[in-house]
């Protein structure tokens, strides 16, 4: 489990010996490279760890610092360093992939806060039966039923197009489906990152019950494309 974010704690500069923030990838005294650091993603980018963020920011931080751990600045540095900045790089890129995509950042920042998030948590099969949303109930009974004849015609290298339409727009309708939790969710990450205590654990109980939704919801529009042939 991702540890709970916490107080970074200062430690000195391998070359300066001045004390710095933990989760600084360069010395803010000498401007050297530094290991590794073990804070979170949003320390990496000196961010306040909320949900909704400034984009834009995020991106000029990401390229700036992917500027200053370019491999050819550390073309006569030590072999300490050359490690450094590989392993900082893609430190920064994971976290640049994580804190961009709302998804990956909501599950990332609820995580950092104890929250158990994934597939293992949440059941075992990608359209398990006991996880089928109640108000879904009927809908997946009859996605799953055209998912099986349409597989069936295949191997019988059979093409049926209403079938195929039916399917079509399945999967149209669970794709608005997402959008609807994706907008739900956006309007919960206000109550988490303005909320007191008890409004972000509210928050939080809402997000996990909607990102579940989400994966189940996607599970199923992955199988409908897989069955179709789309990509």
């Amino acid at each position: 489990m991702l540890k709970v974010l916490d107080s970074a704690v200062p430690i000195a500069c391998w070359s300066c010996a001045v004390a710095h923030n933990e989760s600084t990838l360069f010395c803010p005294h000498c401007s050297k490279i530094q290991p590794p650091p073990g804070a979170d993603y949003y320390s990496v980018f000196s961010l306040e760890p909320r949900l909704t963020l400034d984009l834009g920011m995020l991106e000029h931080q990401f390229h700036k610092l992917s500027r200053k751990l370019h491999p050819d600045r550390f073309a006569r540095a030590t072999p300490e360093e050359k490690d450094w900045s590989l392993a900082d790089t893609a430190l920064l890129n994971d976290a640049y992939r994580t804190l961009r995509d709302p998804i990956r950042r909501t599950e990332y920042l609820l995580k950092l806060h104890g929250a158990e998030i994934g597939e293992e948590h949440s059941g075992k099969g990608r359209t398990d039966p006991s996880r089928v949303p109640a108000d879904l109930l009927e809908e997946v009974f009859d996605l799953n039923m055209q998912l099986e004849e349409m597989r069936a015609a295949k191997k019988m290298g059979e093409e049926d197009p209403d079938l195929k339409q039916s399917l079509t727009e399945a999967k149209k309708k669970f794709d608005g489906l997402l959008d609807d939790v994706d907008n739900d969710l956006r309007t919960q990450w206000t109550a988490w990152d303005d909320g007191d205590a008890s409004a972000r654990s509210a928050a939080q109980k809402t997000m996990l019950a909607l990102l579940d939704r989400r994966r189940y919801l996607d599970n199923l529009v992955r199988d409908v494309n897989e069955t179709l042939g789309a990509n």
